[in-house]
């Protein structure tokens, strides 16, 4: 049987280890930190999570419910680590992150199959050699080993920013100006409100459209060819789904009304009615001592953060545990590189997973991660794997990579939009959207369902 290695720790990496040992193969996990870290991430933890906390809605039929149910039924290590880990988050899942990282260590270190090297792997195989590959190092891949894969597959990476939300500390949110809410009062009122009146509103916006922006460090900066100017001046390449407050903001002074701030479904308990516009913050950790600003990624500078965020009702005297940060996310043109089963089309030896493959998001990189550690197990049995259905939510996100328009390919999150429709004459005859998702998703999980009954059983 050939040995597996997988390159990188975060989420991906663990997910895909955990997969193919449980599939009796013999694995060995290369993570770079602590010898060398990244810009963006704080420890040498498996499984840091560097953004939010959050592994989006948990509400029954949506479409991040649905790949999750699609990965607990698969038995993802990852997912049975944040469920034992999460926090209050209304209808989302959102764990503490700490202890989320304590419990995916822990189940690799439980694991006899898998062997842990901190260790710096600068090139990546040109030939098979009885090893499998996957490289799951994340969007901030080392400069060595991303220049091996562009050498490898004769491609330029894309490249595009991601930011950081805010951290504040609990106790210095004035709950007087704040209330407690869940969106429409889907689950539990785990949401702290910031409501904001037109008034105030207006004057954050004028604020946070004319504050100075960290300029860009040479880790960071775009390779030639890949940059866009932006209004201010600045070469960036921002990734739609997660702009910068400061970037949305500049696109119109509603913008954020009907972003981040949306006030729709929280009605404040003081005036009866939706405010104006609204800030949410939530749960950071199980202690409950930190929030975070949802949505609230950007790229000021830390004095111009503390200036302008302390402007949120409810902020004024706010303490931030941590600001706002920037940092350089890069990712493969997967349509023109990979196959559905996340090989290279060139070096089937080599798979890629988690967000360098072109999926967006920590549960969307988990999942990659769990189909690439399932992949290469075949492959180390000696058997060719078997793409993900195409009607579940697993197989349509590898799909929309590997099939994208490579001209115009951006990450995705998993979305409705990425399944298949459901048949002409079930359109017409259900014409309830939320009835229409219930049978995307009925169909999904069954089509799932097969498709694990084929797999390879559990050693």
């Amino acid at each position: 049987m050939k040995h597996i290695h997988i390159i990188g720790g975060g989420l991906a990496g663990p997910e895909a280890a955990l997969q193919a040992a449980a599939l009796g193969c013999e694995v060995t996990l290369s993570e770079m930190r602590p010898l060398r870290s990244t810009e963006a991430h704080q420890t040498a933890d498996f499984a840091e999570l560097v953004c939010s906390n959050s592994l989006k809605s948990e509400s029954e039929n949506s479409a991040p419910w649905l790949l999750k149910q699609e990965m607990r039924r698969a038995n993802s290590f990852l997912l049975q680590a944040a469920d034992a880990s999460a926090v209050p988050a209304g209808h989302a899942l959102a764990v503490d992150r700490e202890i989320f990282s304590q419990r995916v260590a822990a189940l690799i270190a439980q694991q006899p199959r898998i062997t842990i090297r901190r260790e710096e792997v600068m090139s990546l195989p040109e030939h098979d050699d009885g090893i499998i590959t996957i490289l799951a190092s994340g969007p901030l891949t080392s400069s060595p080993l991303a220049q091996s894969l562009q050498q490898l597959t004769g491609a330029s990476h894309l490249a595009f920013y991601d930011s950081i939300s805010p951290i504040v500390d609990a106790s210095t949110i004035d709950m007087s100006r704040c209330y407690l809410a869940a969106r429409w009062d889907k689950g539990t009122a785990d949401y702290i409100n910031c409501p904001f009146t037109r008034e105030e509103y207006d004057a954050f916006i004028d604020a946070l459209t004319a504050a100075e922006k960290i300029e860009h460090k040479p880790w960071e900066q775009i390779p030639s060819g890949e940059a866009q100017t932006t209004d201010t001046g600045q070469l960036a390449t921002y990734f739609e789904g997660c702009l910068p407050i400061e970037e949305t903001a500049r696109r119109g002074r509603d913008t954020l009304r009907f972003g981040p701030m949306k006030p729709a479904g929280l009605t404040d308990p003081h005036t009866g009615r939706w405010p104006y516009a609204c800030v949410q913050l939530r749960q950071e950790n199980l202690r409950a001592d930190s929030y975070n600003l949802v949505g609230f990624q950007n790229s000021l500078r830390f004095g111009e953060q503390a200036r302008i965020l302390r402007m949120i009702p409810g902020l004024e005297n706010a303490k931030f545990l941590r600001y706002g940060q920037i940092h350089r996310n890069t990712y493969i043109n997967a349509p023109t590189l990979l196959t559905e089963t996340l090989q290279l089309s060139q070096h089937s030896h080599i798979l890629i997973a988690g967000q360098l493959s072109g999926v967006e998001g920590y549960t969307e990189s988990i999942a990659s991660g769990l189909l690439a550690g399932r992949f290469a197990a075949a492959l180390a049995h000696g058997r060719q794997p078997e793409p993900a259905p195409r009607l579940s939510a697993n197989g349509s996100l590898t799909h929309y990579i590997t099939h994208a328009d490579a001209k115009r390919f951006q990450p995705a999150n998993i979305t409705f939009d990425l399944l298949p429709p459901l048949e002409e004459e079930l359109r017409k005859k259900i014409r309830d959207k939320k009835e229409r998702h219930r049978c995307q998703c009925e169909r999904a999980l069954a089509a799932w369902d097969g498709w694990l009954a084929k797999s390879l059983a559990p050693a």
